[in-house]
């Protein structure tokens, strides 16, 4: 008996589409091998150790009109910081228009919506929910803190000289606009209170939330990460600084713990003392517990820098 051929480039590796497979000339004697899995009509999957979510999502996008990854996949493709509750459950989300049947297919959670042009992007030729409605579709599942986290990160202005981009992925005018777009939407009141509260200039998911916890507890709202002049030329870019009482704040993540890093955090320390500023550095178990250690040690800081509570 004849073995079947193997499969052309890149259908070896990658989930395909019989479309595609009949444009790639691939017969169905060999679409009809076991080593080809049917997770459901119309698409089939090689046996391979891993493959990336973009390219296990794509032929769903394909396979069906009008069809885009969205919510908890879009969320993760999208790599937002942040908790969205059930994003780890092995199922792929699809969204169509809501002029059109919802997807209903074995692993795929199906949803329906209005979309404007602009809200289906191309990413990695994926079609997908652009990064501000897929974090308004998020918003019914995510606390108030954790889409404020998104928010920063899709505010945030990047660091040309370590990224491949200058703008934001969006204003905060983008996110007002998607907001006002769809009134009423599920989740809606939680993501207009984030947008309150977010701010430009956290750098990471635990800037956000080390911010949003100093301000639940009552402290004064920080500046984030600007350029500091410490006399002498020396510039320094704390997370966080309170300038009117020289405090500032550094959240050392796990990269902090290599040597390297180690010697370049004592001299950031020893620039601030010079110059006159408490230092307050916080780390991972400082941020337990609501970040009860995190706030202490910043209120015993500025209260011996002269604050008070009002």
């Amino acid at each position: 008996m004849k073995v079947p051929s193997a499969l052309p480039h890149p259908w070896a590796r990658l989930p395909f589409t019989l479309k595609e497979a009949a444009d790639a000339g691939i017969t169905q004697r060999r679409l009809r091998h076991q080593g080809l899995e049917r997770p459901t009509r119309g698409i089939r999957v090689p046996e391979v150790e891993e493959c990336p979510l973009d390219r296990s999502i794509r032929p769903y996008t394909l396979v069906t009109e009008f069809a885009a990854a969205s919510h908890a996949s879009a969320f993760l493709l999208w790599e937002f910081p942040g908790f969205l509750p059930g994003s780890d459950e092995q199922l792929i989300h699809i969204s169509r228009p809501d002029s059109v049947a919802i997807m209903r297919r074995p692993g795929v959670k199906g949803h329906r919506g209005q979309f404007f042009a602009d809200e289906i992007v191309t990413h990695n030729g994926l079609l997908i929910t652009s990064r501000t409605r897929t974090w308004l579709d998020c918003s019914r599942k995510m606390s108030i803190e954790e889409l404020t986290v998104v928010a920063d990160h899709l505010l945030r202005v990047p660091r040309p000289d370590f990224e491949a981009r200058s703008d934001p992925f969006a204003t905060k005018e983008d996110l007002e606009d998607m907001l006002d777009r769809h009134k009423g939407t599920p989740g809606i009141r939680k993501a207009r209170f984030a947008l309150e509260q977010a701010r430009v200039g956290a750098d990471s998911a635990p800037e956000t939330r080390l911010r949003l916890a100093l301000e639940y507890a009552g402290l004064p709202e920080p500046q984030l990460n600007v350029p500091t002049e410490l006399g002498a030329g020396v510039v320094r870019q704390p997370d966080l600084a309170y300038p009117e009482h020289r405090v500032a704040v550094e959240y050392d993540g796990e990269g902090h713990s290599e040597v390297a890093q180690i010697v370049k955090d004592i001299a950031r320390e020893e620039d601030f003392a010079r110059a006159g500023w408490l230092p307050v550095r916080i780390s991972k178990r400082h941020m337990k517990n609501e970040a009860r250690a995190a706030v202490a040690k910043v209120r015993i800081a500025l209260q011996s820098r002269g604050w008070s509570p009002k």
